[in-house]
């Protein structure tokens, strides 16, 4: 004799009252795809003095910033023609620690150079 598989449960025609759940029941949860942000990113920017040498912050941008000699020189030409020069655009923890990392060169190497991060 063939073995039949159980048929499902019979639902209860409305008004009738289910029988309590007894927890062995399947649930089944629908996935909601979640909208992922991306962070906020920071630019880093070095300002311009008087008395950094022009081949401390090409070395900086060489060491910290991966740049290659042409972008770090070309970079380097830019603050000290305006002033002010874009470095690279980071999310907000990498930007702060290649702040402090630029700052903490130039203090060792006695250099007042100045390194700031601001919104992008």
């Amino acid at each position: 004799m063939p073995v039949e598989p159980p048929s499902p449960p019979a639902t209860p025609p409305e008004g009738v009252p289910r029988p309590p759940d007894d927890g062995q029941g399947a649930v089944v949860v629908e996935r909601q795809t979640a909208k992922v942000v991306p962070p906020p990113m920071y630019q880093v920017v070095l300002l311009n003095d008087d008395y950094t040498p022009m081949e401390f912050v090409v070395m900086v941008l060489q060491e910290y910033f991966k740049r290659d000699l042409e972008t770090a020189t070309q970079i380097m030409l830019k603050i000290h023609h305006e002033g002010r020069g874009v470095c690279g655009v980071f999310s907000k923890d990498v930007a702060a620690t290649k702040v402090e990392l630029v700052l903490a060169a130039a203090r060792r190497g006695g250099h007042p150079l100045q390194c700031i991060m601001e919104a992008a």
